[in-house]
């Protein structure tokens, strides 16, 4: 059975403009890319969500979304295996922590070691 709006708010954030040269500006900037010693980045392990398979979890990047995917490429031929970078998080399949963290350290960055 349909679920009755008592309000527009119900909808969510939605706009219509008849404005051909309207322009939505969503209030998000692309951050500058900091350098690599001023990144604060976390290696974690996790399965959770993922049929029991492993995967190494960067997080913490700050920066361009071209930066970060250009990182994540990096990490996954480094490692040579898959991966994704999804919400600001280079995933990468498998367990490559250690080998990740020598790799970003190398590069300049300050990683942490999270979880066991």
């Amino acid at each position: 059975m349909a679920k009755k709006l008592n309000d527009l708010s119900a909808l969510g954030a939605f706009a219509y403009s008849t404005n051909k040269d309207f322009e939505f500006d969503n209030g998000e900037e692309e951050q500058e890319t900091l350098p690599n010693n001023k990144q604060q980045l976390e290696a974690i392990f996790s399965n959770k969500g993922r049929g029991g398979k492993t995967v190494t979890i960067i997080r913490g990047f700050v920066g361009t979304e071209e930066d970060l995917k250009n990182l994540g490429k990096l990490l996954k031929n480094k490692c040579g295996v898959g991966g994704s970078i999804k919400d600001g998080e280079i995933i990468i399949q498998g367990k490559h922590r250690d080998k990740i963290m020598e790799i970003l350290t190398k590069d300049g960055y300050k990683v942490k070691r999270v979880g066991g």
